[in-house]
Formats: structure tokens, sequence, C-alpha cells
């Protein structure tokens, strides 16, 4: 090769080279623009005292008819409404929550759509006010909601709400089994037949029934959460039958998890501690005890829903893939389990 001719292809090559280099810059450039303006903005939270971010015991005496709901409570529950800001972490996935009215699972409820999920919710309909605020809030983070009022007390109704859930959503790969009955009574003597009766047929029979209406439905990848509790551990005096229902709901998720891998579906539970829920203003808990509610925890209050939503997104996202039978605690220091 001449030398012009040398010089020549070695300024086409460095100048390609500036080129590539030029656009290399440039094109993250764009899609670092891109990404600002079209995903969900996250502000970090301040850090905060965690004894001292939520409301703190003593509560004034409260009462509500079973089931209660979280808009008459004082103060109101933390869900998340205000605070909780997604990622992504659930995009285009269908999921199914028992009690998503208020609580824990309305919490779950509107966390998942936030981090791109479409939500069906299951709740008694004397709950209907409550329910009717979570489908709005679904609704305002883009995602579809879909209200299934019933008793899962009754067998036909928890195939019925797992059929309208999967037609509505067009599919369902996440489960949360989430409702409860909890009654308050200081003695096995008090506890009469048909309250034991509900107690179980809530929180026992219908998770059989659900899961094992929804388990065909659901492709590999799925997640089945349930919601056990702190109880299951360490029962106290008064919740003899519902501490019996979370240590089974325990044991239930452990074994199913086993059967359950080898189609690809992970199933994991979830503990409670104290949490501030219509659960504890309509029979859940005694007056006194109500008032005092969460100060034997190390934290000395109770949780709020907010709280322990995070953990519901986390065993529901395919970040938690490796993890399945698992039992996480939310106890506010008591160390269970």
């Amino acid at each position: 090769m001449h030398s012009d001719e040398h010089d020549q292809s070695r300024r086409k090559l460095i100048q390609g080279a500036a080129a590539t280099l030029a656009a290399g810059m440039v094109l993250p450039a764009f899609a670092q623009s891109n990404r600002s303006e079209n995903a969900p903005q996250s502000t970090p939270d301040p850090m905060r005292a965690p004894k001292t971010i939520y409301p703190q015991p003593p509560f004034d005496k409260q009462s509500q008819p079973w089931p209660g709901l979280a808009r008459d409570m004082e103060p109101q529950p933390d869900h998340g409404e205000t605070s909780y800001q997604g990622s992504n972490r659930l995009a285009g996935r269908k999921a199914l929550i028992t009690g998503g009215d208020s609580g824990i699972g309305r919490a779950a409820a509107i966390a998942f759509a936030r981090e791109g999920a479409d939500v069906a919710i299951g709740y008694l309909p004397d709950e209907e006010p409550d329910a009717q605020a979570v489908v709005e809030l679904i609704r305002k983070a883009g995602r579809k909601a879909v209200a299934l009022p019933g008793d899962i007390r009754d067998e036909a109704f928890c195939h019925e709400l797992v059929k309208r859930a999967v037609e509505e959503l067009g599919g369902l790969d996440i489960l949360v089994n989430n409702a409860g009955r909890q009654n308050s009574e200081q003695s096995i003597l008090d506890i009469t037949t048909e309250q034991f009766d509900w107690t179980l047929k809530t929180n026992l029979y219908a998770l059989f029934w659900i899961t094992k209406a929804a388990v065909p439905h659901m492709p590999a990848g799925s997640s089945i959460i349930n919601t056990s509790s702190v109880t299951s551990y360490d029962p106290p005096v008064n919740l003899l039958d519902y501490s019996m229902t979370k240590a089974g709901i325990a044991n239930f998720s452990k074994g199913l998890a086993k059967q359950l891998i080898g189609k690809g579906i992970r199933v994991n539970a979830v503990a409670p501690g104290p949490f501030w829920t219509p659960l504890q203003v309509s029979g859940g808990q005694t007056m006194e005890k109500l008032k005092t509610f969460g100060s034997d925890t190390p934290l000395g209050r109770p949780g709020q829903p907010a709280e322990i939503a995070p953990l519901y997104v986390l065993l529901a996202s395919t970040e938690a893939s490796y993890v399945t039978g698992q039992v996480y605690g939310a106890s506010g220091g008591n160390g269970n389990p």
C-alpha cells in the first residue's frame, strides 16, 4: 500500500472510531433521558426513628361490628395510599388477594398495582366502602381492578372467586390468601362451636379451597403467599382458635411449597405481629388490650399495613426466585419466626 493510501485509510479508521465513541456517549444519555421521563419516579423517604414514625399507644377505645372498616378507625391505618412508590417489579402480573379491602391485603393490593400488576380483591359485602376505595387506588395506578365480594366460608364461592379473577384478569400468577377471622375469648369454655367453625372455615378451609382452585391456572414462575401470624409461635391467651389456624397456615405453606415447586410455583407465608387493622377493633381484641395494642413489642407500637407490603412484593417478584417454603416475620422486634 502506498503511503498516501495508508494515511487515508488511517484517517477513515480514526474518524469511524470517533463517531462510534460519540454515539456511545450520546445513546446512553438519550436512554437515560427517556427513562427519566417514562419510568416511575422514586424519592427516598427521609430517615426516621422506627419507634416514632407512626402512632403509638395508648389508643382510644373503639369498637365496630364485624368485619369492621378501616375508614372508621382512629387513627386510620396507613396502607401506603400516599407513600408507596413502585418501580415495575411486578409489571404485567395478575394477582388475586383475599381480604384486599383493608389491612394487610389492602396494602398489598396498592403496592402490587403500583409495581405494575393488575389486581382482583376478594372481600365481604359489608366491606364495600373500603373495597371501592382500593379499586379507585388500583385504577389510579393505571392498572385493572376487579372487585369480587362474597363469603369465602362457602366452597362454591371460593371456586367462583378464582374463576372470575382468572377470566377478568386474563390469567393468574400471584395468589395472596390473606382474609382472616379473629375473635377474642379468654377461655376455651367461651368459644362456641359456631365461632370455632367460623374461624376455621375462614382461615383454613377457604385457604385450601381457593388454592386448590387457583393452582391449575398458575404458570411456572407464579407465587402463592399466605398470611400466617406471630401467634403461630407465641399464642396469646385470648386467641386460641385463631392461633391454631395461623400455625396451620405456616405448616400448609411449607408442605405445599414442596408439592408445587415441580410446577415452578413458589409458596411462602408472612407472619405479622401486631398490625393496626379492622381485625383488632371488630372483636379481635378486648377494649383494654386495644388501648395498649403493640406496646409489648420492642418497637412499642403496632405495625402499619404499609410497613409490611414490601414483603409481599418481594415474595411475589422474580427477585425471590430461590425463596420457597419460608415464613417471613414482621413482628416489631419480638423475634418470631
